[in-house]
């Protein structure tokens, strides 16, 4: 879906149109006008019958997760940090790049983990930044490019990459820009650190892909605290390419919501009129 003023919004099936089963929001997701999606889980389903879904509806394939543990368990948030779990992590992503390839993803998000507390930061941190030189090696030839996200401390206790500078030093360290980028969720950005336009453009040059969801609550633009406008006209005057994922809680049903996209989005400024 784009907003009239060319930026481009893909709807994110985990949490939007859940008054369907999980099937069926697809097409409810090209009727609503969008023209992609994303979502974390897509394994309990074969590849191939999530790709005629996405044929049959018209839509793209933006962003996946790789496989990720049992939630309440120590590996809920994927294996990436745990030292000595090198073999279930390589098992995982490459399952995760087999269904990103057969979907024709665009990119496939390698959560950080949740740090043991008998296990040191900086420990953890190497552990991932290895799993990911490793990781990124695999990707080669296949058109996916991973990204990793900073969760905020409040919902996701213990995760390894708890701010952006934090994720922004891993994609540093492994040095390889163009197979490794910044997933950016502005509403984790605004729950654990504030100052989401100057941390916005602070670390625009690393991201791939942005999401969005409006605090406390994490529902849609417009209902809670960000200014969206604001936001918006920040990833207008840096030219943003790229899709930003809806990946919010609806406080009335998906399809009522979805007006923010002309009150939020449509009252940003166009390039244009930013050039006036």
């Amino acid at each position: 879906m784009r907003a009239p003023n060319g930026l481009r919004f893909d709807a994110n099936l985990k949490w939007l149109f859940t008054e369907l089963p999980f099937e069926e929001r697809f097409e409810a997701a090209a009727a609503a006008g969008f023209t992609a999606v994303e979502y974390a889980d897509p394994y309990p389903y074969p590849a191939g019958r999530l790709r005629r879904r996405l044929t049959d509806a018209g839509l793209r394939q933006v962003l996946i997760n790789a496989p990720m543990g049992k939630p309440g368990s120590p590996e809920r948030a994927g294996v990436a940090c745990l030292p000595g779990r090198a073999d279930r992590f390589r098992t995982d992503l490459e399952r995760g790049l087999d269904y990103a390839t057969e979907l024709e993803c665009d990119f496939l998000h390698v959560l950080g983990g949740i740090r043991p507390t008998d296990v040191s930061h900086d420990r953890a941190f190497a552990t991932y930044v290895t799993n990911l030189v490793w990781a990124v090696e695999q990707t080669r030839g296949t058109g996916v490019c991973l990204v990793i996200e900073a969760q905020n401390s409040r919902d996701v206790p213990g995760f390894l990459l708890d701010t952006q500078a934090r994720a922004a030093s891993a994609v540093e360290a492994v040095g390889e820009p163009n197979r490794l980028g910044l997933l950016l969720d502005l509403y984790h950005v605004q729950v654990q650190e504030g100052d989401l336009v100057s941390t916005l453009r602070k670390h625009l040059p690393r991201v791939r892909h942005l999401q969005i969801a409006d605090p406390p609550d994490r529902t849609e633009p417009g209902s809670g605290e960000v200014s969206w406008p604001r936001v918006f006209d920040t990833l207008l005057d840096a030219s943003y390419p790229g899709w930003i994922g809806c990946e919010y809680r609806p406080a009335n049903g998906t399809v009522n919501g979805l007006s923010w996209l002309t009150e939020q989005a449509g009252t940003a400024r166009t390039p244009a009129e930013g050039t006036r």
